[in-house]
């Protein structure tokens, strides 16, 4: 509990608490590990079906690191990956540089050092591994409830809902390789730190919230976006005057060195030097605004913003990058049924109640922070900080403003839900154990009850309401077994494997050429990993197979790009996944100007 006096009672109960969260994180780690394995039969079915699984640019990443262990040495491996040729035709890139694959590089050299190959398959290191961060998201998450509320039962809730809403907050079971169930974990983890270094005699974990950010920047390109998010509370809580300049600075410089370890790493990567968060801590900094993506002239993240300004009616609708993210239902706006499945575990319902009471409070806070008399004497600045302290604590405004700003965008971006739903858990779980919630509604109510009460029967009557509705549910789910089937592609596959040189080029979909690479070894003429204007253009004239063109104008196109052969998939040329208008053909005929924007 908060009020621990480091007895041999306080560290036993610690000690539970500590033993609680491992056994969550297994229980989790395990938990999607047996669906994976239900789903798939994933022991059973043959080498080429199991990399089949790995759809789109999860086969793409898997294959760096197949191609790791493949090569003869570790030093020959990371060669190939620092002059690509394979990737895309005609082109050599650097790997290192271009994508975030440290994780696969680092997996694949502890795979060849350790002695386990004899008895652990190499696909099986890799995916028990990815699981297994889930387990560290746990813990952190739980760690997160467990400081906020101090008791570690606020921990044990958090845990249950993370597990319970598996469908909203993971989809680690079917995307495995995807660059955010490397990434999360960590964030998870930096989220604790922060929360652990803004609490009062606790402010050592700096070291801390630096590794967890470096480890999060590393494995995820969309890094910058979501750090932005993380500076902008940060700057909020600075005006309202919630944060000392200690703090504030602080939590800056950990931001700007694990982006700058992680383009060192990345051989200078331009698209972290000048991407936004940079630009915004920098302006925060130093109280001038001054934008380094423009002097840089960066055009690597430029489909991002094109895709934000689309969506929100600010810029061209015919633009070919964007309408392929807007069309996407993954990069649509939350669906209101998300909302019905997490009020069905009784998630939330507290997290609102914890949300807006505790807004209230912090507007409040803020309001007489930013009204009393300033003065720039150190010695009146440090008597408002420490009644800022007593009014509202920084570690929970901080997890406050983050939970709602990581809501907001979670609403406007569907994919961007599994960022808000795991935290979403802990704030709850904070509300129904803590004691600032149960501190307001009892005094709302005029309720002379013992506080204590409160925290402890409300969230055990919660574990009985969800073991009785979700036991069975889970029992049920982990008995349903199913088999991988797709005999098409791995038709296909064989076909390539055996019937083409090894040299030749492919050209087709993003998605099924990230396959093609990690089955066969063939050289791609574009992949998945959009983060390049070269590829994003080249992309959008590979796929003029699907649009108006020629044939003439189309077999130019594909030798242009060196391109031996092209696969063309029934999938897309009869889709019938997006509606009219958003299919590839009508998005490449819109920008194309074979069509106009309205047909």
């Amino acid at each position: 509990d908060s009020g621990c006096d480091w007895s041999w009672r306080c560290i036993i109960w610690t000690s539970i608490g500590w033993s609680v969260s491992v056994g969550l994180g297994l229980l989790c780690c395990i938990y999607v590990a047996t669906l994976h394995e239900n789903d798939l039969w994933f022991s059973n079915i043959k080498e080429v079906e199991r990399e089949i699984s790995f759809r789109t640019e999860c086969g793409l990443y898997y294959s760096y690191y197949k191609q790791m262990l493949q090569a003869s040495s570790i030093k020959e491996g990371l060669l190939e990956l620092i002059h690509d040729n394979m990737t895309e035709s005609r082109r050599t890139i650097n790997l290192l540089q271009r994508m975030n694959i440290y994780q696969e590089v680092f997996l694949s050299v502890l795979y060849r050092l350790l002695p386990i190959q004899p008895y652990l398959e190499p696909v099986y290191f890799y995916i028990y591994t990815v699981f297994s961060l889930q387990a560290v998201y746990v813990i952190g998450l739980y760690l997160t409830a467990w400081l906020l509320s101090g008791s570690w039962l606020a921990g044990t809730l958090t845990g249950v809902w993370y597990i319970l809403n598996r469908v909203d907050t993971t989809r680690v079971e079917f995307t495995i390789s995807l660059r955010e169930n490397w990434s999360l974990p960590f964030f998870a983890l930096q989220v604790a730190a922060i929360t652990c270094y803004l609490r009062p005699q606790l402010g050592v974990m700096v070291w801390l919230m630096y590794v967890t950010t470096f480890c999060f920047c590393l494995m995820w390109q969309f890094n910058q976006f979501i750090l932005l998010v993380q500076a902008l509370v940060i700057y909020s809580l600075d005006c309202a005057d919630l944060l000392t300049t200690t703090q504030v600075t602080t939590l800056y410089l950990v931001q700007v060195s694990g982006l700058l370890t992680v383009w060192l790493l990345q051989f200078c990567n331009s698209m972290i030097l000048g991407s936004l968060v940079l630009s915004f801590i920098v302006a925060a900094l130093f109280i001038r605004h001054y934008h380094v993506s423009k002097v840089l002239q960066l055009r690597s993240d430029e489909h991002i913003f094109k895709f934000i300004k689309s969506k929100f009616a600010l810029g061209s609708t015919r633009d070919f990058d964007a309408g392929l993210y807007l069309c996407e239902e993954a990069f649509g706006l939350l669906p209101l049924d998300t909302l019905e499945r997490l009020a069905g575990t009784l998630l939330l319902y507290p997290y609102m109640l914890t949300v807006l009471l505790l807004c209230g409070t912090l507007a409040v806070a803020a309001l007489q922070n930013l009204s009393s008399p300033g003065g720039g004497l150190v010695e009146e600045k440090r008597g408002a900080a420490e009644r800022r302290v007593e009014a509202f604590r920084p570690d929970v405004a901080y997890n406050l403003l983050h939970t709602v700003l990581y809501g907001i965008l979670a609403f406007s971006t569907m994919r961007m839900k599994y960022i808000w739903t795991g935290h979403m858990c802990a704030v709850a779980a904070y509300g129904v154990c803590g004691t600032e919630v149960w501190t307001l509604v009892l005094r709302v109510l005029r309720c002379n009850t013992k506080l204590r009460l409160f925290r402890y029967a409300v969230p055990l009557l919660i574990f009985c309401w969800l073991y009785y509705k979700f036991w069975p549910k889970l029992m049920e789910e982990l008995s349903e077994l199913r088999e991988f089937y797709d005999p098409d592609t791995v038709e296909l596959m064989t076909w390539i494997s055996t019937k083409t040189p090894k040299q030749a080029v492919f050209a087709g979909s993003m998605q099924l050429l990230a396959g093609i690479k990690l089955c066969t070894g063939r050289v791609l003429t574009n992949h998945p990993h959009y983060e390049d204007k070269v590829l994003r253009e080249r992309t959008r004239q590979v796929y003029q197979v699907y649009a108006r063109r020629s044939p003439e104008d189309v077999y130019d196109i594909l030798r242009a790009v060196g391109a031996d052969y092209v696969v063309l998939e029934n999938s897309i040329c009869y889709e019938r996944r997006h509606r009219r208008g958003c299919r590839l053909r009508d998005l490449l005929d819109l920008a194309n100007g074979h069509v106009g924007a309205g047909q």
